[in-house]
């Protein structure tokens, strides 16, 4: 492959692996629209920062992540709902079809807002490459230091909540942390595309594994392979666009370990099922294997 792709690789691999990393934990916390809802605020940040004359990646990180603290403040010690998460996504992206509107009348949108919605991970510069993979080793490092009260608290937020884990604190830095993973992905898959490499590696990681480390690993792994197989065969067909080869991949890796999870005869492991609430009541030293069997 062409070393021209090396930055692709390498930043590439980085933002995956953040991504397996936090969508683990964003499955089982049922929070994916809200990582969905994340991608649009990135898309209004790139757009509002070409209108105002700014870097579209300071736009996006900045709109990103003020708005995933903000959800995350507004939902307190609970998960964020769908009316919070629909409202806000309605609102800004609103915001971001008025930037776009004056882009457009400016004479002038094409490329951003392209690379905006869809991504350019084969463009990524060695510069790129080097931000992708600091923020990459923040955001796991973020996710290892609260990884055990966050699972504890996904688990049962009020009795985590009553054995005084900061449950508040814990949902705030876990919105963080998908806000980071999403902005950094945005210029790699674009917001159109980005929730693929966060939700589908996590969710086949989800249906294969039971211990949460054995499950993190399978999602970042799965992220990472999705991202070389995706840019080998866009590199060998110039026809597909790298990030929707990737999430094609993403895809079918997801329906492969489904398909494994049914011929084995287990179901996925979800934040609010009975199999989860059976375990609320452990001490945090025992959240770390769940059974993805229901209770009978």
């Amino acid at each position: 492959m062409s070393g021209y792709l090396l930055p692709a690789i390498i930043a590439g691999s980085a933002i995956a692996a953040a991504c397996g990393v936090v969508g683990w934990f964003i499955v089982l916390r049922g929070q994916v629209f809200a990582a969905d809802a994340l991608s649009h605020f990135a898309f209004t940040g790139a757009i509002a920062g070409l209108v105002i004359g700014i870097s579209p990646q300071l736009g996006v990180f900045g709109c990103t992540i003020g708005c995933g603290a903000l959800l995350a403040i507004i939902a307190g010690r609970k998960v964020a709902d769908d009316l919070t998460i629909g409202i806000g996504v309605t609102w800004f992206l609103g915001l971001g079809v008025l930037a776009l509107a004056i882009l457009s009348h400016n004479g002038n949108e094409g490329t951003g807002a392209a690379t905006a919605l869809f991504g350019s991970i084969d463009t990524l510069t060695g510069g790129d490459a080097a931000i992708a993979v600091s923020i990459a080793a923040v955001v796991i490092g973020l996710v290892a230091a609260i990884g055990r009260p966050l699972l504890y608290a996904s688990l049962s937020p009020a009795v985590a909540h009553a054995r005084g884990i900061p449950v508040r604190l814990l949902n705030t830095l876990a919105f963080i942390a998908l806000a980071a993973v999403v902005a950094e992905a945005t210029q790699a898959l674009g917001a159109l595309l980005l929730l693929a490499l966060i939700a589908a590696p996590a969710g086949a990681a989800h249906h294969l594994a039971r211990r949460p480390a054995a499950g993190i690993a399978i999602a970042a792994g799965i992220a990472i392979g999705s991202v070389w197989v995706g840019l080998a065969i866009s590199y060998r067909l110039p026809a597909l666009p790298a990030s929707s080869t990737i999430a094609c991949v993403t895809a079918v890796a997801f329906a492969a370990a489904t398909l494994i999870s049914r011929l084995r005869g287990s179901s996925p492991r979800h934040a609010h099922t009975d199999a989860v609430e059976r375990h609320a009541h452990e001490p945090i030293a025992g959240a770390g294997e769940y059974h993805t069997h229901p209770t009978p």
